[in-house]
């Protein structure tokens, strides 16, 4: 869980929150803070606001989505947001919203329902296809066999994607 809230009394107040609750609670003071904390503890939910320096809450949210690796991770705006960040958040994908000031029950409310939401997507994922993708796809071995053969045969197109540094490894 990471809280990212540039007022560190309310970053303070939403961390003991969902503490007492037993959530792990990481924070950061920003955007831009909160980008470098998600590549180093993979949290399960971010609780973003909007106002904030250097990088605010809808333009850390549209990062986070553009990513691959947190494209899905679930994000809640915690902010006294009006109806431009609103629609703007759900344009970008943010998960839920809640207006400042919140009740701590709502807040310990919307996090467990999107890491609950999140685990029966993982569920869902590994039942199906996720299964074979983290087992590595024999498609994947088929195709790495067929760039090192080519590379190794010395085609053109194995030539083309040494160059560009690609080994099939």
């Amino acid at each position: 869980m990471l809280v990212v809230d540039d007022n560190k009394v309310i970053r303070q107040l939403i961390r003991v929150n969902l503490e007492l609750e037993g959530f792990e609670v990481v924070t950061a003071a920003d955007g831009a803070e909160c980008l470098d904390v998600v590549q180093q503890v993979r949290p399960d939910v971010v609780t973003l606001d909007v106002v904030m320096p250097r990088l605010d809450g809808l333009r850390t949210a549209a990062r986070l989505r553009a990513e691959p690796h947190t494209r899905d991770l679930p994000l809640v705006i915690v902010s006294a947001c009006t109806q431009y960040e609103v629609e703007n958040g759900l344009d970008i994908g943010v998960d839920a919203f809640l207006a400042k000031p919140f009740e701590p029950a709502e807040l310990v409310q919307t996090v467990r329902q999107l890491m609950e939401r999140e685990r029966e997507r993982e569920r869902e994922w590994r039942g199906g296809r996720g299964s074979e993708a983290e087992s590595g796809t024999d498609v994947d071995t088929e195709a790495e066999a067929e760039v090192d053969a080519e590379v190794e045969a010395g085609s053109s197109v194995g030539a083309e994607a040494q160059r560009a540094g690609h080994s099939g490894a």
